[in-house]
């Protein structure tokens, strides 16, 4: 996606640069292993950042699934990363916000129905949000706004093997 149609990557004093984000365990537009998914180990995937901006002084990551139902769905919210050039497997550096399942952690991917786009979205910022880890997306992105100096997307797929996995698998009950 082009960095001019990416919601909210704007900023007034700067242009925003591209970050180039990469996974050794999955290519881009390119099925996700089951590893990562919540039918599978559900944990974040390892992933790479280069050209990140040299005044960066913090990034966020929003995992997201834009073909939800029911607006975008959030499986991962992580912001107050010190600028890294990498991000091991099952990491969690940074603050760990409210997903869409309403739990603070990485929530792997769990399509209930056809193959589905998961989008790693990582922003780099001119400062240090700060924010309570009871926030979610819309006020990461309200405190993100004039901030971002660089941005760049992975975008994974993954579709169940067996639908029927859904009735045993380990997904959260968003309810309990």
């Amino acid at each position: 996606m082009p960095l001019t149609q990416s919601l909210f990557v704007t900023t007034a004093a700067t242009a925003v640069k591209e970050i180039t984000v990469t996974s050794p365990a999955f290519k881009h537009m390119s099925r996700m292993p089951q590893r990562y998914c919540g039918d599978g180990a559900n944990v974040n995937p390892p992933l790479r950042f280069g050209n990140v901006p040299p005044e960066t002084k913090s990034m966020v990551i929003i995992v997201e699934d834009q073909n939800a139902p029911v607006d975008t769905w959030v499986h991962w919210l992580v912001w107050d990363i010190m600028p890294i050039a990498e991000l091991p497997e099952g990491a969690a550096p940074g603050t760990e916000g409210l997903n869409s399942f309403h739990r603070h952690r990485y929530q792997g991917p769990v399509p209930p129905d056809n193959t589905r786009y998961y989008f790693f979205r990582v922003y780099a910022l001119n400062t240090v949000l700060r924010l309570h880890n009871c926030s979610a997306k819309y006020e990461v992105m309200k405190a993100m706004k004039d901030h971002v100096v660089g941005y760049g997307e992975l975008i994974g797929s993954y579709e169940h093997s067996n639908h029927n996995i859904r009735l045993t698998h380990n997904a959260p009950d968003i309810y309990s």
